[in-house]
């Protein structure tokens, strides 16, 4: 065909998009769909010539800082390019307020043609009026698709979190995703191993910073390099060295992941909208949050002692690689402030004792209550191994009191308690209720509406203790011998004590407080706080209370005294 010599010659950019964020069928608007069209329609016309091919593949269409299309704006402000060809408007972007920014005021000022061929549309042909109503109604409408697609996306999404699927690009360190079902971790052993190997040094004393220069000796991969190094296309624009190396940031955050006790937890940020891609914060209680959503790899009672350590002041000695047994577990039994670790040098012997930190910082606040290290390490590992010993006293009486229970129907009895105990909340929350109703008619004063509603809820208050009480030793009825009563076996896992450890002290210590001596005490009094106490003081309860039942229908005593006599001394 021969060209007029009238006729404008055009340089044009092919602008080519695909995104399955917008909803796009990959069939019909694949990349090379889109460029044979193109390519087909251009062959009509002499008066354009192709430039440069500029593709976005991966970009929605709602977002305009797409890379490609940066470039062909490049292009046509250095004069280089006066005409832009694409398939149809919802390929050059969907959100319409931008879209017509374009069309209307930014290509109109800088000379340049626009062609969307499948909407027929080409801003140097066509300058009527239908135009003008029917292009930007398109616009409005490739909007209003790529919202709705959008908006189902976040609710897919959200389903799928909910369920317990992960949705997540690549997952945590130490699991994968299932070859069969993308949407479900499996752990992955030789990462998990490393896990399981933080945790641990934690527990045993070592603080983060330590924890990473172990790893880094050795020679263990961070998790970028773990990711990179099986196949994943895992990218991050930190990273600056060829190998990146263990910091205690690395290990904080693996410390704090409950991903490892089986939770997900997801959706902890959001953009506000579909055109907004910033990231926001969710609040707290809108997160995803789904229990045992796949297989651990560290139990939750060793999370949770972390967690724990985690919020304490601890710090090792100078010549320490390890925190001190006690570290942040010490408290003044008066003033409740954190008791401080001091070595004093005397000759060639050094004293280490613990003092108030509240006295030391100021001698008005509180008294010393000074206490030799070595002596009350000794008191704990004494006043620890009998509560171990009373805790498999328990378990052993659990054991006996199995076959009771079950003969007894003790299990079956305490259900029909729990109802009882239920009905009685109901009514007490049903007259609550009532009364504003009486108050309104007139039937009681403002007074006595105040006094019932007060008595009302102090009942409601005490029957809901008694309801968690019978369900906790539901609970523990069912859980039979203590085998699967996670509080006992964390403490007869540790069995016998020779000697202190960090580990034992933040599995089973909650708080040991100091008190000051007296007049005549040759120590100081000293008051160990155990954990899992209220489940200990359960089980107590149930045992007294069963064998006071079978004691009652046999005329024996019942053998549960002895764990309870254990207790109290």
């Amino acid at each position: 065909m021969e060209t007029n010599l009238n006729t404008k010659i055009y340089n044009a950019d092919i602008y080519l998009r695909l995104s399955k964020e917008d909803g796009d069928k990959e069939e019909s608007d694949s990349i090379t769909n889109q460029k044979e069209l193109i390519y087909e329609y251009l062959k009509s016309r002499d008066d354009i010539r192709i430039h440069e091919v500029r593709v976005d593949d991966g970009y929605s269409g709602v977002n305009f800082e797409r890379p490609a299309f940066q470039q062909m704006l490049e292009d046509i402000k250095s004069g280089e390019v006066d005409c832009v060809v694409t398939k149809d408007l919802s390929r050059f972007g969907r959100n319409h307020i931008e879209v017509g920014k374009y069309l209307e005021k930014i290509f109109p000022y800088l000379g340049v043609r626009f062609i969307a061929i499948n909407d027929n549309y080409d801003n140097v042909l066509n300058e009527g009026q239908t135009d003008n109503i029917i292009i930007p109604f398109k616009n409005l409408i490739n909007d209003a698709y790529c919202r709705d697609i959008s908006i189902k996306i976040r609710s897919n999404l959200e389903v799928k979190r909910n369920k317990g699927d992960f949705v997540g690009a690549f997952a945590p360190y130490g699991y994968r995703k299932l070859e069969t079902d993308k949407n479900k971790l499996e752990i992955d052993e030789e990462a998990a191993e490393v896990v399981r190997h933080i945790f641990r040094m934690y527990l045993q004393g070592k603080s983060a910073y330590k924890i990473a220069e172990s790893l880094n000796r050795e020679d263990i991969l961070t998790p970028m390099d773990y990711k990179k190094e099986h196949g994943s296309a895992f990218y991050t624009g930190f990273k600056k060295n060829p190998r990146s190396e263990w910091s205690h940031v690395h290990v904080l955050r693996i410390l704090s992941n409950q991903v490892y006790t089986g939770t997900l937890i997801q959706g902890k940020d959001t953009t506000p909208n579909y055109k907004v891609k910033k990231k926001v914060k969710k609040e707290q209680s809108k997160w995803s949050k789904v229990d045992d959503a796949h297989e651990a790899i560290i139990p939750a009672a060793d999370f949770c002692n972390v967690q724990e350590l985690l919020k304490m002041d601890t710090r090792t000695g100078t010549a320490q690689e390890k925190v001190y047994h006690l570290s942040g577990v010490v408290r003044c039994g008066d003033c409740g402030g954190n008791m401080v670790r001091k070595t004093v040098p005397s000759g060639h012997k050094k004293f280490v004792y613990y003092v108030c930190g509240n006295h030391k910082a100021d001698k008005e606040i509180c008294s010393s209550h000074s206490i030799n290290a070595g002596n009350l390490e000794e008191s704990v590992l004494l006043l620890l191994n009998k509560q171990i010993e009373s805790v498999t006293d328990i378990d052993n009486i659990l054991r006996k009191l199995k076959e009771i229970q079950h003969q007894n129907g003790e299990l079956s009895k305490r259900n029909r308690q729990v109802v009882k105990k239920k009905e009685e909340i109901q009514k007490y929350c049903n007259l609550r209720l009532d009364l504003y109703e009486d108050y309104k008619d007139g039937l009681i004063t403002k007074e006595e509406y105040m006094e019932l509603k007060e008595n009302y809820g102090k009942r409601i208050q005490a029957a809901e203790q008694g309801l968690e009480v019978l369900e906790e030793g539901i609970e523990l009825l069912m859980a039979g011998s203590g085998h699967t009563c996670s509080w006992i076996n964390e403490f007869k896992k540790f069995g016998y004590l020779e000697s202190l450890s960090r580990e034992v002290v933040v599995s089973l210590i909650d708080k040991i407080f100091v008190y000051e001596k007296k007049d005549k005490e040759r120590y100081p009094r000293i008051k160990v706080c155990f954990k899992y106490m209220e489940e200990f003081e359960v089980a107590l309860s149930l045992i007294e209370d069963i064998s006071s039942n079978t004691a009652q229908g046999t005329g024996e005593k019942g053998e549960a005294g002895h764990g309870k006599n254990k207790q109290e001394n």
